[in-house]
């Protein structure tokens, strides 16, 4: 293996151009900078190592133990899933090193990743929890209007905030009730607008949105705020707090939980699994593992359905 005094720094900047050239969302390859510089401030700090070619198993090892045992503010672990996050980011550019010639090819398999808890989804609302929730956003408004829509498309289509709010009104297909979005690594998908929110949906697009905007030929965005711009994600998180706080729900609400509750209620009623992998747009059915899981309620109705001694036999 050759000899390198390339700092870590200067390989970073290699591979976020590498994720650049393979369409990596912004979002992601900020993401992978903050995640790996705090991995150099730590291998600096404890080892004082700076280059790749002092970098050794026992380091990764270290670290691994070191990030394993951080505890969130309120003073928990972390979750499973955030550790194989973390070292999912750090083997991929450790991957990208060896391939270059910059480490040991077998360096990064030091990384072992915690198995995977298969916990249920949290966060996720029932169906009657839903539709209190929409049914209390007041529509006599254009800003309370907007936002019933916005609700109603998180919950029919289930996809993710960033993918809505990157929505432009040519992305909507009325007549055919589907959605053209942009998911992760910059890859495009078709997904369905259920009745409900396409009818609401409508409206905005007719009555409300015109109303709202500055008139500017070239805003094409789908959601604007107050000022008639495309609407943030700091907007969106806050108008999910100011319609969820007052039900006073026993689970947190974020833009995502739409997401999960959606995925629970087709899982849950049925619906093939790979066509919800399409609808959401996933690399594949792993990610759908934890919606399969039975809930204990699942369990109660199905025996009661179906158990013999349940039945009076």
């Amino acid at each position: 293996m050759p000899e390198t005094t390339r700092t870590f720094r200067d390989l970073l900047r290699d591979f976020l151009e590498r994720c650049e050239v393979l369409n990596y969302s912004p979002r992601t390859i900020k993401d992978y900078h903050r995640q790996l510089c705090a991995f150099f401030l730590w291998m600096e700090s404890r080892y004082e190592i700076q280059t790749a070619d002092r970098l050794g198993r026992e380091h990764l090892e270290a670290w691994l133990r070191h990030f394993a045992a951080r505890r969130t503010p309120g003073g928990l672990p972390l979750r499973t899933k955030t550790v194989r996050l973390r070292v999912a980011v750090l083997r991929s550019f450790l991957r990208c090193l060896a391939q270059q010639g910059d480490i040991h090819k077998d360096l990064p398999d030091a990384l072992v990743s915690p198995k995977d808890e298969q916990l249920l989804p949290t966060s996720v609302l029932t169906h009657a929890q839903v539709r209190k929730l929409l049914n209390r956003v007041d529509t006599g408004t254009p800003i309370g209007y907007r936002d019933r829509v916005i609700l109603e498309l998180l919950y029919s289509s289930g996809i993710r905030a960033a993918e809505l709010l990157a929505l432009d009104v040519g992305d909507v297909d009325m007549k055919c009730a589907t959605a053209r979005v942009m998911g992760k690594g910059r890859k495009q998908r078709m997904v369905p607008i259920g009745k409900t929110a396409l009818h609401y949906l409508e409206t905005y697009l007719v009555a409300v949105r015109p109303y709202m905007t500055r008139d500017d030929p070239n805003d094409q965005a789908l959601f604007i705020n107050y000022q008639g711009e495309r609407l943030k994600y700091n907007g969106l998180r806050r108008l999910v707090h100011v319609h969820s706080l007052p039900l006073d729900f026993d689970v947190t609400v974020s833009a995502h939980t739409f997401r999960r509750s959606c995925t629970t209620e087709l899982i849950r009623g049925g619906a093939n699994m790979y066509h919800v992998k399409e609808l959401l747009g996933h690399e594949s059915l792993d990610m759908l593992k934890p919606y399969t899981k039975l809930t204990i309620q699942d369990l109660k109705k199905t025996h009661a359905k179906c158990h013999p001694r349940e039945l009076g036999d």
